[in-house]
């Protein structure tokens, strides 16, 4: 299996901690980004979306992060992160699934504004939007918190994709000036992940 990535893509590294913490046989490709290499025929023949990652598994193309996450879970026997139990999957899946349409969406905002925009010239962050960025994430962050308040880890007592999908959203959180500091319990469990071999490994680009 091929996982084509950029490490500074938070789904991409979403996608590549699964593979790392599964210790599965995946070959990470390096798409680059900055010279558009998203753009070019062959790569949109994989994905015509012109995003990373795409998961390339034989015959099988598969784009969608969290989709490539769970395909990856699968394929892995005895693996522990995606649940096989009915209830204990659709959790995890909620989970995804929040993670997708509010917490990412919401810190990409900040993310564009405070950090993406300066980088590639596009102007100054518009402080309407910063403000209706800011107001998502402590929305959202409020929610996350108050759940983790008794739990190790999101979904109970063990590590599972939930962790792996949400904590890739959490780290763009300083360059995008999230205002995430004051939330005890997921800053105590963003501790947690961040000690993990796969998150070690993808930071800053190391695993490429």
């Amino acid at each position: 299996m091929r996982l084509y990535h950029h490490p500074i893509s938070l789904n991409a590294r979403r996608a590549v901690m699964t593979a790392l913490q599964l210790d599965a046989a995946v070959e990470l490709v390096f798409v680059d980004l900055r010279a558009q290499e998203n753009l070019k025929p062959q790569f949109l023949q994989m994905n015509p979306n012109h995003r990373v990652p795409v998961l390339v598994d034989g015959d099988f193309q598969l784009w969608e992060s969290r989709a490539i996450m769970q395909y990856l879970a699968d394929k892995t026997p005895r693996q522990t992160i995606y649940p096989t139990d009915v209830r204990a999957r659709a959790d995890v899946n909620r989970w995804l699934f929040w993670c997708s349409q509010h917490f990412t969406p919401a810190i990409g905002i900040l993310n564009w504004e405070n950090f993406i925009k300066p980088m590639i010239g596009r102007g100054d962050p518009d402080p309407l939007e910063v403000k209706r960025g800011e107001t998502l994430v402590a929305e959202f962050a409020t929610v996350l918190d108050a759940h983790l308040a008794p739990r190790e880890w999101i979904c109970g007592s063990a590590l599972t994709l939930a962790d792996l999908s949400i904590a890739a959203a959490l780290g763009c959180a300083v360059a995008a000036k999230a205002p995430v500091a004051q939330y005890a319990n997921l800053q105590k469990w963003f501790g947690s992940v961040q000690r993990l071999e796969a998150w070690k490994k993808t930071q800053t680009g190391a695993a490429t």
